[in-house]
């Protein structure tokens, strides 16, 4: 019995049934940074609060978030939420489900990079008269942003391969219909090299973009100087 076929392998490679799953995880990736991204200011803003209420209900969010996994939050979403009378298609279920639980490891990304910015930094830009959402604007954020670059790309490299796990509530990603081929051909091991390959493609792109993001936001740090050693 012949372990690998090659046909078989090189049949998938460029099949147009996989690569629009590809577009789709990609498509879902994008839509849960951005909501992630979203809620997860939100949240680290309240984490920062002098409000200890405030404090306390984003930190329970994120030991909630952080602490189970994200297969279960998934299928709570999915199949708990309904016996509440709460009921969601698989595609927002998992966009809910990927955009809450990467808004809790954003939030302390987006938290870190906030506070490395010097408080006197903040207070001269509010002795001069600038509002506080001028001085988040003008003078915090730009300096956190060459901070929360290089985690925040990590993220992303994650989150890509992360929305694989929708497969299990049917999402039509790059993982479920790698599963549906198997099904009719039953070339586990090329479909599952070819799928594999395809993330690694998908995750080196967005590598060579993350390395142009930190050196474009570096500038001015010490960046470029480092890059042409």
């Amino acid at each position: 019995m012949q372990a690998w076929h090659w046909d078989g392998f090189l049949d998938y490679l460029f099949n147009a049934y996989l690569l629009e799953g590809a577009a789709i995880s990609v498509a879902l990736t994008v839509a849960a940074l951005a909501c992630g991204l979203a809620i997860g200011l939100g949240i680290a803003v309240l984490r920062l609060s002098a409000n200890r209420v405030l404090r306390g209900a984003a930190g329970f969010y994120c030991w909630i978030f952080r602490g189970t996994p994200l297969l279960v939050q998934l299928l709570v979403i999915y199949t708990g939420l309904p016996l509440f009378g709460l009921r969601f298609s698989v595609w927002e279920a998992a966009l809910l489900g990927l955009s809450l639980n990467e808004a809790a490891y954003l939030s302390e990304i987006l938290r870190a990079g906030i506070l490395s910015v010097p408080k006197g930094q903040r207070e001269a830009a509010l002795a001069l008269g600038l509002r506080r959402g001028q001085v988040f604007r003008l003078v915090t954020w730009p300096q956190a942003l060459r901070i929360v670059i290089p985690p925040l790309g990590n993220s992303v490299n994650g989150l890509l391969k992360t929305t694989s796990v929708a497969s299990v509530i049917s999402v039509d990603e790059l993982l479920r219909r790698t599963q549906i081929l198997i099904q009719e051909r039953f070339l586990v091991l090329e479909l599952f090299a070819v799928a594999a390959l395809y993330y690694l493609a998908m995750t080196t792109l967005w590598d060579l973009v993350q390395r142009r993001l930190e050196r474009r936001y570096g500038r001015g740090y010490g960046q470029e100087s480092a890059d042409r050693r």
